[in-house]
């Protein structure tokens, strides 16, 4: 079966273990060498680019609530399904990528990113 026109198909690829990532809590990983949020809140999981977009601190390192994220330097919040800012001082958002468990293992594609992010 063929992808429609001007599709790319998504590549998933494994990035950690579920059961490594804690219960309304996140986990920074190395995906194709690039940093990646895995987060669980909620119950689901979510994977974010793991740096702020306001200043290029890991975003894994910050509190969990909400279906948000908040960055540990200056309180930036994201939205962890949209990767936008819910609160100052951030204005950009964050990368936001597909995520899908199977099995003990949690998988991300970084060639899915949300196109509202692309922006960046």
């Amino acid at each position: 079966m063929t992808e429609p026109v001007g599709t790319v198909p998504e590549k998933f690829v494994r990035a950690c273990a579920l059961a490594d990532v804690p219960e309304d809590g996140a986990l920074g990983v190395e995906v194709q060498d690039t940093p990646v949020a895995i987060i669980r809140a909620g119950g689901e999981i979510f994977a974010l680019h793991d740096v702020c977009s306001h200043e290029e601190v890991p975003l894994s390192e910050g509190d969990i609530y909400d279906c948000t994220v908040e960055c540990w330097l200056h309180g930036s919040c994201f939205d962890l399904r949209t990767g936008k800012p819910t609160g100052p001082p951030a204005t950009k958002p964050v990368v936001t990528y597909p995520v899908k468990t199977d099995g003990d293992d949690v998988y991300v594609s970084l060639s899915g990113r949300s196109s509202s992010d692309q922006e960046r």
